[in-house]
């Protein structure tokens, strides 16, 4: 069984790559087409806010919510990532997390939102230009910082230990080489860098997994591109073992009216807002692509014998055991995170 998930996900993922070309290609004319605001719920307070990155999965919607309610935006990158697709009124500055920020030196924002960082040395070296010129640092987390835990964490929960020798002189190719072992760790340091630099000015947000339109990896969207195919579709464990996800353009439109509301402190961001089970949402993507998938359902632990591992073969799904799944958001909920149809997120990978 195995080898047989094996050869399912590599062509999958072959599928996935064309299919995402195709996808960013429409996103790009869409960003570069609109001129006029969707999105304006309120009348607020205009904001100078620093992106560092914009041009990934979330970072483009950021982008694009901030400028339909009155925001001045620019972001900072390599320029390599999506070149030419955002929005011409975009100020866009070229450098490199590491060691090549001189574009952001005299200048002031009154929000930061720090995409893209992992490594601890990130944020203390932006942070030394930045501090004095910024009122509010939002720093992107992941609810991997809580590591293998057993019930569903809150923000209170301890965050994972760093054990090697300097976390400053880490790398993303070491963090990568060691299989991602450090991730957790390492972001956890990162913000507590950011809570040092930015004392009291510190929002530190920790989505879950992050779906919807532009993701390049296998996670989530394997399921809804399965279920499209139709026929007799594996399903991992039991109905009732949860699941938690965000769509990437909630997580990014909830991020900026949270800068708007001058909120600090940290707070877990995923969903839906109600427990969901994998078999709901196995049964909701298939309701939304009308597809005449059926759903076998397999046992976890005959699944562990054939070395079939949540998460990694099975997406989305974590297992019985795990609390990753279950981490409690109702401090995100009171703050106003809201979810759009579960419909419309399967809809929107592009199966």
């Amino acid at each position: 069984m195995a080898s047989g998930t094996d050869a399912l996900q590599q062509l999958y993922r072959g599928m996935n790559r064309r299919r995402f070309i195709k996808m960013s290609a429409a996103t790009a004319l869409a960003l570069r087409a609109r001129s006029t605001p969707l999105f304006a719920e309120k009348s607020v307070k205009p904001l100078r806010i620093l992106v560092l990155g914009g041009t990934g999965f979330t970072g483009p919607y950021q982008v694009q919510y901030a400028l339909s309610r009155g925001h001045k935006v620019t972001t900072f990158n390599r320029g390599k990532t999506h070149p030419g697709e955002l929005p011409n009124e975009v100020e866009q500055l070229i450098g490199d997390r590491n060691g090549k920020l001189e574009a952001l030196k005299d200048r002031q924002w009154d929000v930061v939102i720090d995409n893209p960082t992992t490594l601890p040395a990130w944020v203390r070296d932006a942070a030394q230009i930045l501090k004095g010129n910024v009122e509010r640092y939002v720093f992107i987390s992941t609810i991997s910082v809580y590591g293998d835990v057993k019930t569903g964490p809150d923000e209170n929960a301890p965050t994972e230990k760093y054990e090697d020798a300097d976390p400053y002189k880490e790398t993303l190719e070491a963090m990568k080489a060691s299989g991602y072992k450090t991730y957790g760790p390492l972001k956890a340091l990162s913000e507590k860098e950011a809570e040092k630099w930015f004392p009291k000015k510190t929002l530190i947000i920790r989505p879950g997994l992050i779906v919807g339109p532009r993701d390049e990896t296998d996670r989530f969207t394997y399921w809804p591109v399965r279920i499209d195919r139709g026929g007799e579709v594996l399903a991992p464990g039991s109905p009732d073992d949860p699941v938690q996800f965000i769509d990437a353009r909630d997580l990014a439109e909830w991020t900026i009216r949270m800068a708007e509301n001058r909120e600090t402190g940290a707070y877990n961001a995923t969903g839906p807002a109600k427990p969901l089970g994998i078999g709901g949402m196995l049964d909701g993507i298939k309701a939304a692509l009308n597809s005449n998938a059926t759903f076998t359902w397999v046992a976890e632990d005959f699944l562990t014998q054939q070395k079939v591992e949540p998460w990694s073969d099975m997406p989305v799904w974590t297992g019985k055991e795990s609390g990753l799944a279950r981490a409690k958001i109702e401090r995100a909920l009171s703050k106003g995170l809201t979810f759009r149809p579960l419909a419309e997120t399967a809809r929107g990978v592009d199966t």
